[in-house]
This record gives structure tokens, C-alpha cells and sequence, in this order.
């Protein structure tokens, strides 16, 4: 008689599964905070060929708070314009139109460290993190596909344990929380039962590698609208080496039926394919971002057209601020509770970026004959008017929106008045640029800033940093008259007014609490 072979057992404190970016990023900041999280994917190792590879400027402030800004940038492509091309294609007989330029850098300069964009592929930031976590002595257990998870059968039960399959067989998990960062098809949502309301649209996306494209200027995107198609190109070296992402219209087709369209409609030859790839676009959010102790992050929680290059680091911003909550919690620094702030902060945003993205999408994106007459009308006049309109202050604007610095969370309960600490502009956005500041946030911890004042220290637990001084800011976005409270993530979570460089305790004890940090 046999006896049957008893899984091994590893325990961590967060099981990831899943790693893609958004699954690596949240190991890595959770392993910089002390706490032990474990990657699990049935891949051998990280993705080769990926759709997306857009880096926009508030990820690249978390790359730099995690001291891998410099990494990105040295194998990066940057992108700090667009080309607006609205002329038909080649063959099509009719007059070019010269393109117009928006200047992304300009519209973001002064707003971020990082303005402009960055061409760093899914598969360059997977490779980027991924050897970061096995250097710093947490290795991704490649090769072991998730299979089951069980729950706690009570809600305060302390655990929960999934069942992953391995080259060796399989292999059970125990950790206290779990992070389903495992894709649009997300096994782990599955097994929460949790609806993934939206639609899929009838279009279907293109993509392709190519080399040897003619007319594309260094360090620039372009935006390009046929008779009837819309492409996006993205730079990815010398030689003419692009990313091209169009809307080819109903059906799946070859690459080589796929390319045609495109040389005919749109005038793009090249000389090299790398690979191509067809796909269907998806506009949908998950119910519920948390269940119990499983939280669901990127694209497990939200899809959406590739419009703005956004998804990628929607999920590293997802990643960011729940390993940030998940270790506070861990530290005893915050309770429980503090953890409904991830649904509470994240969900809207990937609402928000799905309505933006889906409008987005219907209006130059979708195919069918009368948006196709709508693009083909729109395009010279958008070419003309696109520049001029953002060079004004509602480019600044714009590009806080594409730079996904200006995402700003609920900073106090609503009513009709915030209260003293929340009537700041600063308040539930992330700390400004400032000389110095970003120093500071690399510790990740919480802390106490004065802008050109000094400040007594309140009434704060003692792992809490500060008052830390700095100059005053030159924007004015941070005032001299304030103590700042900044969480680990970046964001600011209180203002308070001083008073003879006093903030009142009334005030303190309230944000503190609002924020779930614990005191005793």
C-alpha cells in the first residue's frame, strides 16, 4: 500500500500570483518594507513579446523612489512629443498636410521629474524587477501555475492557502494575504466568484514589430489616421524600429493581410517584420478589488482600450499603494480596516481611466462607417488645433491626466466642509516635486515636511519621521504656513495649519484616525 505523497509547504506573508509587472512591482516594494511576499507563474521567465510599453511620469517616480529610475532610463526609449499626422495615405491622391508636434515634455515640465514619456516594454520591466527581486533575495517561483485557493472559513481566520503546480509536482502556500496580479482571465478573481462587468468590442487591435520604417522622427509617438484605419507608432531604437498598434476593423487577420491595409491606407512601408499579433479590446472592471484577504490588482481588476498608454502603469500604481497599505498593516502601523482604502482609492481610478479610454476609443478607435467619415473629417483639424490648444494651460493640465500625477484620492469622510487638515489643494495628491523631497521618500516610511518654516513635532507615533524641513516650494503648491503628513506611498494625507508653528492636537488625532494609523 502507497501512501499519498503530502504537498510541501511554504509560508510567506503575501502570496503574489502572478508575475507581470504589477505583480513584481508589488513584491518588490513589499520585500523593501520587510515583508516577506512570494511571486509564483507558470511561466518559465518573463515575457518576450508584450503589447504593453509606455512608462508614463508617476511610474517612473515610483521606479525612482525604488532607485531603478537610472535602470529604466539607460534602456529606455523616450517619447517626448506626438506627431499628429493628418494627411490620407500614400496612393490615396489627395494633398499632405504638414504634421503638427505636441510637445509632452513641455506640457509636463515643472510637474514631475520625469516629464515626457518612456518606451520600456512589459517585458523589459518584467526582466528589470524580476532580477532586482532575486538579487535582493526573493526569487520569483517561475514554472509553478496557481491552481486552488482556500479561504478562511471564519472572517477573522488569519490565513489563506492556494495549491500551485510545479515542476516537481505540486506545492501549497500559506500566507496572510494574497494578491491576484494574474491577468484579464485572472484564475484568482475566479475563485472569488467576482463578476467582471464590461463589454468586448467588435474591433480588433493590431500590433507589430518593425523595422526599417520611413519617416518617423527619433524620440517622437505618432498618431496617424487613414481612410480607414487609426494607428498609433511608438519608437523602440535607431533604424527605424517602431511599435505599431492600429485598428485594422471586424474579423482576425493575418500578418500579411494585416500589414497590407496598413501600407495602402496609410503610407507606412518597413523593411523587417519582428512579430505581430490580433486582438480584441476590452473595457471591464471587477466588482470588487478585495475579498476578504485576496486583493485583486492590474489587469485581474481592470481592462481597457490601449488608448494613452495606460494600462501598464494603472497596475503598477495598483501595486504600489496596496503593498504599501499591506505593509503598514504588517508593522502594526495601521489597522485592519486601513486596507478597505485600497478598493476605496484604486477602484475609481480604473473607473475613471475606463470611461476616458472607452470615450476615447468611440471616437477614434471603433470601426464602422460613420466614424471612419468622422475620423477622416476630424483629422486636419485636429492636426491644426491639437498643438495650439495644448500649449495653453490646458495642456499642463492634460498632461497631469497622461502623466497620471494628478490621480487624487479621497483625503477625509464627505460633507459639506473638509476639515482644517483636508482644506489643502495638496491634500490626497502626491507630494509635488521638491528639491530634496524625493530623498526623503526613498526611506518609504511616514513623515512630517514643513515648506520654509520649522514646526514642533505633534503628538505622532515615533515611527513617524520629523518634521523634516525644506526650502519653500517655488511653485507654491506647498505652503509655508503647513505641517505636511506623507504616507509611504508619496501621497499627502494631512495638512496642518500651524499655528506659532504649532499644529493643533484636535486636528492630528482626526487625520490620524481618518487614515487608520494606529496610536496606543
Amino acid at each position: 500500500m502507497t501512501t499519498a505523497r503530502v504537498p510541501p509547504l511554504l509560508e510567506t506573508d503575501v502570496l503574489v500570483v502572478g508575475a507581470g509587472p504589477t505583480g513584481l512591482m508589488a513584491a518588490l516594494v513589499l520585500a523593501r518594507r520587510g515583508v516577506r511576499a512570494l511571486v509564483i507563474d507558470g511561466k518559465s521567465g518573463p515575457t518576450r513579446e508584450s503589447r504593453a510599453l509606455v512608462v508614463q511620469a508617476r511610474s517612473m517616480e515610483i521606479f525612482d523612489q525604488l532607485g531603478l529610475a537610472h535602470a529604466v532610463l539607460d534602456r529606455a526609449t523616450s517619447a517626448v512629443r506626438i506627431q499628429i499626422r493628418g494627411e490620407r495615405g500614400a496612393g490615396t491622391g489627395s494633398a499632405r498636410q504638414a504634421p503638427a508636434l505636441v510637445d509632452i515634455a513641455r506640457m509636463q515640465t515643472g510637474s514631475t521629474p520625469f516629464p515626457g514619456a518612456q518606451i520600456f516594454e512589459q517585458s523589459r520591466n518584467e526582466e528589470l524587477l524580476s532580477r532586482t527581486l532575486a538579487e535582493e533575495g526573493h526569487p520569483v517561483l517561475w514554472g509553478h501555475s496557481f491552481d486552488t485557493l482556500t479561504l478562511g472559513a471564519q472572517p477573522a481566520d488569519d490565513a489563506v492557502e492556494a495549491l500551485a503546480i510545479g515542476p516537481d509536482g505540486p506545492v501549497r502556500i500559506r500566507a496572510r494575504w494574497c494578491i491576484g496580479a494574474d491577468g484579464a482571465g485572472s484564475p484568482v478573481r475566479h475563485r472569488l466568484g467576482l463578476p467582471f462587468e464590461g463589454v468586448t468590442d467588435d474591433a480588433t487591435f493590431c500590433v507589430a514589430d518593425l523595422h526599417g520604417v520611413a519617416g518617423v522622427p527619433d524620440h517622437t509617438l505618432t498618431a496617424q489616421v487613414g481612410d480607414e484605419r487609426f494607428a498609433l507608432t511608438f519608437p523602440l531604437g535607431p533604424g527605424g524600429h517602431v511599435r505599431l498598434i492600429w485598428l485594422h476593423g471586424a474579423g482576425h487577420p493575418e500578418q500579411e493581410d494585416a500589414l497590407a491595409g496598413v501600407r495602402e491606407d496609410l503610407g507606412i512601408t518597413y523593411e523587417r517584420v519582428d512579430w505581430f499579433s490580433a486582438y480584441r479590446v476590452h473595457h471591464r472592471v471587477a466588482e470588487r478589488f478585495r475579498r476578504g484577504r485576496v486583493f485583486l490588482a492590474g489587469d485581474a481588476g481592470h481592462v481597457h482600450s490601449p488608448v494613452g498608454g495606460q494600462g501598464m502603469n494603472t497596475g503598477l500604481q495598483d501595486a504600489h499603494h496596496l503593498a504599501h497599505l499591506l505593509a503598514d498593516v504588517a508593522a502594526g502601523h495601521r489597522e485592519d480596516s486601513a486596507l478597505d482604502r485600497y478598493e476605496a482609492e484604486r477602484r475609481p481610478v480604473a473607473l475613471t481611466l475606463l470611461a476616458a479610454t472607452d470615450r476615447a476609443f468611440g471616437v477614434i478607435a471603433r470601426p464602422g462607417r460613420g466614424t471612419a467619415v468622422l475620423r477622416r473629417r476630424a483629422r486636419s483639424v485636429i492636426a491644426v488645433l491639437a498643438p495650439r490648444i495644448l500649449s495653453t494651460r490646458l495642456g499642463t493640465y492634460a498632461g497631469g491626466l497622461l502623466g497620471q500625477y494628478r490621480i487624487r484620492y479621497p483625503s477625509a469622510p464627505s460633507g459639506d466642509r473638509p476639515p482644517p487638515w483636508a482644506a489643502d489643494r495638496a491634500v490626497g495628491l502626491r507630494l509635488p516635486p521638491h528639491r530634496g523631497s524625493a530623498d526623503a521618500l526613498r526611506s518609504m516610511t511616514w513623515q512630517l515636511h514643513t515648506y520654509g518654516s520649522s514646526a514642533e513635532r505633534p503628538a505622532v507615533p515615533d515611527w513617524v519621521e520629523g518634521p523634516l524641513p525644506f526650502p519653500p516650494d517655488p511653485q507654491g503648491h506647498l505652503r509655508e504656513d503647513r505641517l505636511y503628513l506623507v504616507r509611504p506611498d508619496g501621497f499627502v494625507a494631512a495638512s496642518f495649519p500651524l499655528h506659532a508653528g504649532v499644529a493643533t492636537r484636535h486636528d492630528v488625532a482626526a487625520a490620524l484616525a481618518v487614515q487608520g494609523i494606529v496610536t496606543g
